[in-house]
């Protein structure tokens, strides 16, 4: 990211593999942070659950670890998160793509658990936000599901500030009509849970309200209405996207779809407000790199737009201070006297 000239990555978590364990005899005495051969995300003792990384662990817990393609273990996740500081690469985490955080069934359980254990990685790479979905509505209907992931996501918070993890959660928007996402659905949470905010996709965005978003104004009116939940600071998706009647057939690369990124960019060239885009398109970095390009080249033609003026102000100013130094000056009035002289008064 750092040598495309790149300043955020959000990390997939992707599909999680999950494996209990006993410890190892090495490891006895030891807290899960300093294990180096595994993550260790909980140690379960008896009928107790302790997610404090900093417990020393005991020859007769069972500990649950995580394989991750990303690191081995806490060390390295410390590290990653040095790197990112050094190279003005802010982190981020996605959790796996598919949630059910509405159903309260073992499937549920199994996401509330992925969305647990990104926080904890996102905490250990000091990263500023961990994103997920929140899942269909399902038989139950909308206001059943609503006030299941509210509870849920509610409670996944009170378990965050237990453990005293500092990333946000954020809550991302969604694409399709039978799936719980909206703008609306996403900041009345927010409004009830503190340290939750909204994620804008604008390509879910896009579909689910039939192709909204086509002007600059347009995204200006989005980011507005989220602005007071972030803090001035917006976190957001951007990729192409296919659509019909209000939902996402398909994600695409930016030239495929008919979201444009230009309107866009001439909102943040005007409005210029902190803004992380993340591309989330088929073509990763690729549109990633595809985002700056247009980015910069709007920046630049209102840069150049602007100094044409301020040239064309100060010519005009020019020309009119030549003027007045060309005008001659006028000869002051004579003055005429009332005394006459001693030879017309003897006259």
């Amino acid at each position: 990211m750092h040598n495309l000239g790149l300043n955020a990555m959000e990390i997939q978590m992707v599909r999680v593999n999950m494996i209990e364990r006993y410890p190892d005899e090495d490891e006895a005495g030891l807290s899960p942070l300093e294990v180096e051969s595994d993550l260790i995300m909980e140690i379960l003792r008896d009928d107790e659950v302790i997610t404090d990384l900093n417990a020393e662990i005991e020859e007769d817990d069972i500990l649950i670890t995580l394989a991750s393609g990303l690191v081995q273990n806490y060390h390295e996740l410390r590290e990653l998160g040095r790197m990112g500081r050094q190279l003005d690469v802010r982190l981020s985490m996605h959790t796996p793509y598919y949630m059910d955080l509405a159903s309260n069934t073992d499937i549920s359980q199994r996401c509330l658990d992925n969305v647990r254990w990104a926080g904890i990685m996102t905490h250990q790479m000091a990263g500023d936000i961990v994103v997920t979905h929140q899942g269909l509505y399902g038989h139950e209907g909308i206001d059943a599901a609503t006030r299941n992931i509210t509870d849920n996501v509610e409670m996944l918070m009170g378990w965050w500030k237990d453990n005293g993890l500092t990333p946000l959660m954020g809550l991302e928007t969604s694409g399709r009509q039978e799936v719980f996402g909206s703008l609306d659905e996403i900041l009345a949470i927010a409004d009830q849970v503190e340290g939750v905010v909204p994620v804008i996709n604008f390509a879910h965005t896009h579909a689910r309200e039939n192709g909204a978003l086509r002007e600059p104004e347009d995204f200006g009116d989005i980011l507005d209405s989220v602005k007071e939940h972030v803090g001035g600071e917006f976190y957001t998706h951007f990729a192409g996207v296919e659509h019909e009647s209000g939902n996402e057939k398909r994600v695409t690369p930016i030239k495929k779809g008919d979201l444009r990124f230009e309107p866009l960019a001439e909102y943040l060239v005007e409005n210029m407000p902190e803004i992380t885009i993340i591309s989330s398109s088929p073509l990763l970095e690729h549109d990633a790199m595809y985002m700056k390009v247009i980015f910069e080249r709007v920046l630049t033609k209102k840069v150049a737009k602007e100094e044409k003026a301020k040239k064309k102000d100060q010519e005009a100013e020019e020309e009119e201070g030549s003027k007045k130094e060309k005008e001659p000056e006028k000869a002051p009035p004579k003055k005429s006297s009332k005394k006459s002289s001693k030879k017309e008064e003897k006259s």
